[in-house]
């Protein structure tokens, strides 16, 4: 079978994937709910979704530094990564043990589609369809509930000393806009910003990933900016895969 991933890369697969790694902690909770746990051999220490599976399965590194003999052991005819959680250097190196499937994800349509070739590469085309399904119903169901609110100028910190923030082009931005919110940082990917650069906005976000925001980091913030400033949490803003599903209650309860 030949396919092309969400990089415009053709890979060519010569039997039947039954034995994968993923290297991307939100897909490999994709791949779980697609019910390919017992096709799943390898992943990293920050898969941590669903609950358990890091102690079933053999652990082969970090999204960006790999344990190449970890992997080869495993013999997998199918590794999926992701462009922003890999480095090209950690493609490259897995390349040479078995086809890579690189994901671009920047939107919820970009998910869908994900779910939609996983399904066809790994034989689950009528669970992915249900997936994608149950994730539009939700989607469709959030925007109509808050069709309403009001458009507030947020910040998203994901990042402390120095400061960090979502900016555009990003998929947690794609979700702030779907929450109905403007996004404050006009900086594209993840710029480094200042305390003065947060002035201006309505709300400032801070995220449980990957920097661990706490209470004490929005009580200085707010203190600093007289912004208020909220915990949320981090996956429901930047997982992409079957999580999203959940994320539209997630966010119709922070009630911001």
């Amino acid at each position: 079978m030949r396919v092309v991933d969400q990089l415009g890369r053709t890979i060519t697969l010569h039997s039947p994937v039954r034995r994968i790694i993923s290297m991307v902690p939100s897909q490999t909770e994709l791949l779980v709910d697609l019910g390919l746990e017992d096709s799943l051999v390898g992943i990293t220490k920050f898969c941590v979704h669903p609950p358990g599976l890091i102690r079933r399965k053999v652990v082969v590194g970090g999204t960006k530094s790999v344990r190449l003999d970890k992997v080869e052991t495993l013999s997998p005819d199918f590794i999926l990564c992701n462009k922003e959680e890999n480095t090209p250097e950690t493609v490259q190196q897995l390349e040479r043990i078995a086809p890579v499937y690189i994901s671009d994800i920047v939107s919820i349509d970009d998910t869908l589609k994900l779910i939609q070739d996983l399904g066809l590469i790994l034989e689950v085309e009528a669970v992915a369809d249900v997936v994608i399904k149950n994730i539009q119903t939700a989607r469709d169901a959030f925007l109509k509930k808050i069709q309403n609110r009001e458009a507030l100028r947020v910040v998203y910190l994901i990042w402390r000393d120095p400061y960090m923030a979502a900016g555009q082009n990003t998929f947690i931005n794609h979700m702030l806009e779907l929450n109905g919110y403007i996004n404050h940082i006009e900086e594209s990917r993840y710029p480094e910003v200042s305390i003065d650069q947060l002035r201006g906005s309505d709300l400032i976000l801070l995220s449980t990933e990957p920097f661990p925001f706490k209470q004490e980091h929005a009580d200085f913030l707010n203190s600093k900016t007289e912004i208020p400033c909220r915990l949320v949490d981090g996956e429901y803003f930047s997982w992409f895969g079957s999580r999203i599903r959940d994320a539209f209650d997630y966010f119709l309860r922070l009630e911001i």
